[in-house]
């Protein structure tokens, strides 16, 4: 289980300190409704870019969803980077897969003081987001429908196949979004999202996450209703 995975809440915890190296992964949860209204006034943070993604979305609660998502990951990253949130500039580091220029968002590198990585996911009204020194994917999934879990279970590893077929039906749901939370989070880690199949890498269905070489990987507590994980990549040892 990885240190510091129960998440502080933005807008009722305040915002964090400088980042230090080594003070391990940190995780903030956001309420799409509770937040929202302050994500609107502080709109102004948001990029271009941002903006006109923004506008984009058709519906109405995609739009407070992505605002609210975009104004924390700015807001959060100003304090830890002592920085203005509205001054900083993103990239898209190297795809580990095709050597595209589409792999995990990241800081310019100018304007990194220090070496720390984040990520972001939303579902319904949670946003999750995710903070540490190495690689990191954090995923938020709403538990998925009776219908939906075993439309997603065709897709999973072969022996997450099989630990849910084990399962009594009411418990599959669950048990499938735990799996797929865990296997986006780590996907996002790596960097190449749903380019890698979802049925290479074992995550598990069960109460602990299987073990995944070169990462930690965590369920983190959410609201009800929800499932959700955090990877992080580590730290690699004297030899390499």
């Amino acid at each position: 289980m990885l240190t510091g995975t129960t998440p502080a809440r933005l807008g009722e915890d305040p915002l964090p300190g400088p980042w230090r190296t080594g003070q391990g992964p940190r995780l903030w949860i956001v309420s799409v409704s509770g937040y929202g209204p302050r994500a609107d006034e502080l709109r102004e943070l948001l990029d271009d870019d941002e903006r006109t993604r923004l506008q984009g979305f058709v519906r109405a609660a995609d739009r407070a969803r992505y605002r609210v998502a975009h104004v924390a990951l700015r807001q959060l990253l100003g304090a830890y980077l002592e920085r203005d949130p509205a001054q900083l500039r993103f990239v898209r580091e190297t795809c580990p897969g095709c050597g595209g220029p589409h792999g995990r968002p990241a800081v310019a590198p100018a304007l990194l003081p220090v070496p720390l990585h984040f990520s972001l996911s939303h579902s319904g009204d949670v946003v999750l987001l995710g903070f540490a020194d190495t690689p990191v994917g954090v995923d938020v999934e709403a538990v998925p429908t009776t219908e939906a879990a075993a439309e997603v279970a065709g897709a999973l590893h072969r022996t997450e196949r099989g630990e849910l077929a084990a399962l009594p039906e009411p418990a599959r749901a669950a048990a499938t979004g735990r799996c797929w939370a865990r296997k986006e989070a780590y996907l996002k880690g790596v960097g190449i999202g749903l380019g890698e199949d979802p049925s290479v890498t074992f995550v598990g269905t069960g109460s602990v996450p299987a073990a995944v070489p070169g990462w930690s990987l965590s369920d983190v507590p959410v609201p009800p209703g929800y499932a959700a994980a955090c990877a992080i990549r580590m730290p690699e040892g004297p030899d390499g």
